[in-house]
C-alpha cells in the first residue's frame, strides 16, 4: 500500500519545528505503526537523510514509551491500543498520515517525536508508591480484600503511564494518570497509612509541573490504551478534599 507521511521534525527543544512530506510505495498492511516508521527510516538513511526520532521499547504495549499524535487522535484511530500496536491495515492504501508528538507543555519536546516525560516520573516521587514496613510475601488469602475494590484497584493499575491523557486533553490535564496511581494504592490495605499524604503530594506536584486542570471533558479516558475511567478522578478529587481537611 501507498502512504503519505507528514511528520513533526524538530532539531532539538531550541529551534523551530516544522511539518515535512515523505511517501513510502510499498507499506505492508501487516506493518505496526512503528515498523512502518522504521521502514521509512531505512529508507531516509539510503537516501543520505536523518531518520526520524521516536521513542519505542517494548513495542507490545506495556512499557507506554511510544505514544504520538496521529491524525489529531493520541495512539491514532484505534480504540484501546498503543502506537505500537496499531497496524498500517487501519489506514487506507494511498491515505495522508500526519504524525506529531504529544502536545503538553509539561511534555517538553526533545527531538522530532521525542518529548520529555519525566513530569510524570516526578509525580510518581512525590508518593507514588509503598514505603511502609508490611513484611514479606503474604498468602494470597492473609488480608481479605473485597473483590470489588481488587478489581478496581487492577484496572487503574493497568496504567502504563504513556502520557496519552495528557496529550488529548484540551486542558493538558494529567488527572487520568495521577488518579490512576493514587487510586489503585489507595484501594489496597498496605495503601492505607499514607493514604492522605500520597494524595495530597502527588496532585500538588501535579499542578507544578505545568499540567492543566480537568473540566470532565473525557478525552483522557477515551484516548488511554487501557481505557482507565473516569471514575478514578473523581475518586482522587474525593480523596483530596478529605486529606486536604485533615
Amino acid at each position: 500500500m501507498k502512504l503519505n507521511l507528514e511528520i513533526w521534525r524538530q532539531k532539538n527543544p531550541k529551534t523551530q519545528g516544522e511539518f515535512k512530506k515523505y511517501s513510502l510505495d510499498d507499506v505492508s498492511p501487516n506493518m505496526s505503526f512503528l515498523e512502518m516508521l522504521d521502514h521509512l527510516n531505512e529508507k531516509l538513511i539510503r537516501d543520505g537523510i536523518e531518520p526520524v526520532e521516536f521513542d519505542s521499547d517494548c513495542r507490545e504495549g506495556i512499557c507506554g514509551s511510544c505514544g504520538v499524535i496521529i491524525n489529531g487522535q493520541a495512539h491514532g484511530p484505534k480504540v484501546g491500543v498503543a502506537t505500537c500496536q496499531l497496524y498500517m491495515r487501519h489506514f487506507e492504501d494511498g491515505a495522508t498520515v500526519v504524525v506529531e508528538p504529544w502536545r503538553a507543555k509539561a511534555f517538553p519536546v526533545v527531538k522530532d517525536l521525542v518529548v520529555n516525560r519525566s513530569a510524570y516520573d516526578r509525580i510518581i516521587q512525590a508518593g507514588g508508591y509503598v514505603s511502609t514496613k508490611t513484611g514479606g510475601h503474604p498468602d494470597a488469602n492473609a488480608i481479605l480484600v473485597p473483590k470489588q475494590d481488587a478489581d478496581k484497584a487492577f484496572e487503574y493499575a493497568t496504567c502504563i503511564g504513556c502520557g496519552a491523557c495528557a496529550a488529548a486533553c484540551p486542558n493538558a490535564s494529567a488527572s487520568l494518570f495521577t488518579a490512576a496511581k493514587i487510586s489503585h494504592l489507595s484501594l489496597m490495605p498496605q495503601g492505607q497509612p499514607e493514604k492522605d499524604a500520597r494524595v495530597v503530594n502527588m496532585v500538588n506536584q501535579m499542578d507544578m509541573e505545568g499540567f492543566g486542570n480537568c473540566s470532565n471533558i473525557g478525552e483522557c479516558s477515551a484516548a488511554c490504551p487501557k481505557q482507565i475511567p473516569l471514575e478514578a478522578i473523581a475518586s482522587m478529587k474525593s480523596d483530596y478534599i478529605k486529606a486536604s481537611l485533615k
